[in-house]
């Protein structure tokens, strides 16, 4: 099915162009801006981190340890690394935890060299206002503004959250403040294998700032044959009653791997929706721009995005990308090839390819 739909481009845009027919790879230029069919919302653009607080490493790959990367993100604040000037993989021994009361900004900027791997053991980073473990620091922890955590040039690999309490996120999960996600690489992350409501083998997200979106710029989840992420449901990103918006970017290979979906049919563990992107929840927005979806996978419905607003109040944005090959084995919705959706219209397709 070839969608050429004109309708206008989503409000949290600046502007649209035509499509290119490609993913577009471009760097960011002086005025904060992608060269390419969508300018990104303020809120969106990369961290200078020029002047940081943190910096883990002192020039060589072996100063580059867990416990160096653990201890800064605990502290909070701008952290970059210097770890020598060949890419590293840093395996972390423990999940490295934001503290909420340690820095407003957090900041992790691996520069394109640096891998933050779970070892396929663990997840690799975790942030969430409402658990006093990491400490509460206003009376409302599911809608504070703080911390911020912007996530930029790097790649994490093999994070594994199954087992986990809150479940979901294995590479990154969150709950509160803000999150947004620049120039990053996601494989080979894993979480749950079923359950009807357990997402995010890469990130999951419960909770934004003033129901705000999650930012997700220039980034790839999984890529290309045997590097997809993989979990019961929402193979790439996955959330509940969050919004996100998705520029510039690549999901492939992912898949969602549950069955009986949600909720799940009898005799059934439940899961296997959402093989990028899993959306639940009541009002929120899912917004894509110059996105490639393709070659991913759900057990149960929509292949490549799985958008459940259960009180039908939610909307569902696609303007200048392409999804293809995303086989839903149970279901998805009619003339939307690898979606499954339920929301207050349609989906608003803006020159875009579905098939």
């Amino acid at each position: 099915m070839r969608a050429l739909v004109s309708l206008a481009c989503a409000a949290l845009l600046a502007s649209c162009g035509e499509s290119s027919g490609h993913l577009q790879r471009d760097p960011w230029i002086g005025d904060g801006k992608r060269r390419g069919p969508c300018d990104v919302d303020v809120r969106a653009l990369e961290v200078d981190t020029s002047n940081p607080d943190v910096v883990v490493g002192t020039g060589t790959p072996e100063s580059c340890t867990s416990e160096a990367f653990v201890d800064a993100v605990a502290r909070g604040g701008i952290i970059t690394f210097d770890c020598g000037p060949d890419p590293v993989t840093i395996v972390l021994e423990e999940t490295a935890r934001v503290f909420n009361d340690a820095a407003e900004e957090i900041v992790i900027d691996g520069g394109g060299l640096v891998t933050l791997s779970g070892g396929g053991a663990r997840r690799i980073l975790y942030m969430n206002t409402c658990d006093p473990a990491q400490v509460w620091t206003t009376p409302h922890c599911d809608d504070q503004d703080h911390p911020r955590l912007t996530v930029q040039n790097l790649t994490f690999a093999d994070g594994n959250a199954t087992g986990e309490d809150p479940d979901g996120g294995g590479a990154i999960f969150v709950r509160g403040g803000r999150l947004k996600i620049l120039h990053s690489k996601f494989v080979r992350n894993r979480c749950d294998e079923t359950g009807p409501d357990v997402g995010g083998a890469a990130v999951r997200v419960l909770d934004q700032h003033d129901d705000l979106p999650v930012y997700v710029v220039d980034s790839v989840f999984g890529g290309e044959e045997g590097e997809g992420n993989i979990c019961s449901n929402g193979g790439g990103l996955s959330s509940i009653g969050v919004s996100f918006t998705v520029i510039g970017s690549r999901f492939s290979h992912n898949r969602a791997i549950g069955v009986g979906a949600n909720p799940a049919r009898p005799g059934t563990p439940g899961g296997g929706s959402g093989g990028a992107i899993y959306n639940d929840g009541n009002t929120f927005t899912l917004t894509l721009c110059d996105t490639v979806i393709e070659d991913n996978h759900a057990r149960e419905g929509g292949g490549a995005i799985f958008f459940v607003s259960n009180d039908r109040s939610g909307t569902l944005h696609i303007e200048d990308s392409t999804l293809r090959r995303n086989p839903s084995e149970g279901f998805e919705t009619s003339g939307f090839p690898g979606i499954f959706v339920r929301a207050k219209e349609s989906p608003a397709v803006v020159n875009s390819t579905l098939e």
